[in-house]
């Protein structure tokens, strides 16, 4: 779920896609641009290096799916099911999520720059060694969450909730403290001095 008012404007594409199955299929060497997939049934696809541009997923299932090295660049999720869905080296720059489900989401390595996912519920979802520069992160349900090692410098992370998430490793230089809640959140000694010196405190060795 997310904060905004309505869905998310999708992006201009030049064909619909509606109903298709290509569950338990698996798929590689494809290129699709400009696209809507309505309806599209994902569920235990293995997709490996298939090209997505600035394509729309209307209630698309991609459960279990497995991707690698696979792009959806600039590419609009709208009421889309991600639960135990794998991505692996995948790129997804500029691609916006609206009131999707991300349930045990795992995302390892890539570059998931410019993504939006405000107000995301992301609490059993796990990132790790991922490239999210400045990922609209606000508002988004972290608690519990595994986000290690992951690129988050520019990142908008207003009223984010980091409660109890695994965070060490990752670039912390976005966040404001006051302005998300932290509790219980695991970090490292050297994170602990980032967000000491964005609350604005003198840190010195002794």
């Amino acid at each position: 779920m997310t904060e905004r008012k309505g869905e998310a404007p999708e992006t201009v594409t030049d064909s619909t896609v509606s109903g298709a199955d290509w569950s338990g299929q698996e798929i590689s060497g494809q290129s699709h641009t400009r696209v809507l997939f309505v309806d599209l049934d994902l569920t235990e696809v293995q997709n490996r290096g298939v090209v997505f541009t600035d394509c729309t997923f209307r209630r698309a299932r991609l459960n279990a799916s497995v991707h690698r090295d696979a792009a959806f660049v600039n590419c609009t999720f709208a009421g889309c099911s991600f639960f135990d869905a794998r991505f692996t080296d995948c790129k997804l720059v500029g691609s916006t999520f609206d009131r999707c489900t991300f349930d045990l989401l795992q995302v390892t390595g890539g570059n998931w720059s410019f993504v939006a996912l405000r107000g995301a519920e992301l609490r059993t979802a796990a990132f790790r060694h991922v490239v999210m520069r400045e990922a609209d992160l606000s508002g988004a349900r972290c608690r519990g969450a595994s986000i290690r090692d992951v690129d988050l410098s520019g990142a908008a992370l207003r009223r984010a909730d980091f409660s109890g998430c695994d965070l060490r490793g990752t670039d912390l230089s976005a966040l404001e403290p006051a302005d998300a809640e932290l509790r219980g959140a695991i970090i490292t000694l050297d994170q602990s001095i980032v967000i000491a010196q964005n609350l604005g405190l003198d840190v010195r060795v002794e």
